[in-house]
C-alpha cells in the first residue's frame, strides 16, 4: 500500500511541512512519499496546453504526466495545506486544476451528443489535514469548515469517484500556544495515519 502526501507552502520550515513530515513517520515502514509541490517548482497556471488536454481528454504535458505517474502508484493521497482565504493555497489548487483532468481523472463521453461521465479515480482514497489559523468555534460559527469539506470533499473527490478518507484539522496554528498546537497536530495526525492504515 502506498501513499503520497501532497502539499504546497513556500515556507520549508512552515507547521505545514512540519506536519506532512509527522504523517510520512507516522506511516512508514509502509511505502510513502512526499510532493512538495513549492520545493519542487511545480507549474500550477493553466495554459494552452491544458486547456487542450481537457478538450481532447488526453494528449498531457510531462509534469501533469508525472503526476499522473505518482496517483496512479498510491492508494492514499493526503492533502496537507494552510487554509489561506478559507480555501486551499492556490498551488495545490493549480496542482488539482491541471493533474485531476478529462481522461484521467474522469471521463466525458461527448460522442453523438452523450452526455455520460466516468469517474475513473475508485482506486484512490483521498485525506485532507487541514492547517487553521483561526479557532474551530470561528469555523463553525461562519461555516467555514462546511464549506471547505464541500468544496474539496464533493466537489473533488466525489467527482473524480475517489473514496473519501478523513479529514483532520489543526485549528488555532497560529496562536501562542505551543503546547496546545502540539496536542492538535498529533491528534490530526494520528486520524489520518489510523485511516490510511484501517482503510
Amino acid at each position: 500500500m502506498k501513499t503520497l502526501i501532497v502539499t504546497a507552502h513556500p515556507d520549508p520550515e512552515s507547521l505545514t511541512a512540519g506536519i506532512a513530515e509527522l504523517v510520512r513517520a507516522a506511516l512508514e515502514p509502509g511505502e510513502v512519499e512526499i510532493a512538495d509541490l513549492a520545493a519542487e517548482g511545480f507549474d500550477p497556471r493553466f495554459g494552452a496546453a491544458d486547456r487542450h488536454t481537457y478538450r481532447v481528454g488526453g494528449e498531457f504535458p510531462d509534469d501533469v504526466a508525472a503526476e499522473h505517474r505518482r496517483l496512479d502508484a498510491a492508494d492514499h493521497l493526503v492533502l496537507v495545506f494552510p487554509v489561506w482565504w478559507w480555501s486551499m493555497p492556490a498551488l495545490l489548487k493549480g496542482w488539482i486544476d491541471r493533474v485531476f483532468v478529462n481522461g484521467w481523472a474522469f471521463d466525458v463521453d461527448g460522442a453523438e451528443g452523450g452526455t455520460g461521465m466516468r469517474r475513473n479515480l475508485g482506486g484512490l482514497t483521498i485525506h485532507l489535514l487541514l492547517v487553521a489559523g483561526d479557532s474551530a468555534s470561528t469555523y463553525e460559527k461562519h461555516g467555514y469548515e462546511q464549506a471547505l469539506e464541500t468544496q474539496v470533499r464533493h466537489g473533488i473527490v466525489d467527482y473524480v469517484g475517489a473514496r473519501r478518507g478523513i479529514t483532520a484539522w489543526v485549528h488555532n496554528s497560529e496562536r501562542d500556544d505551543a503546547e496546545g498546537r502540539r496536542i492538535a497536530v498529533e491528534e490530526a495526525v494520528a486520524q489520518v495515519a489510523a485511516s490510511v492504515r484501517g482503510a
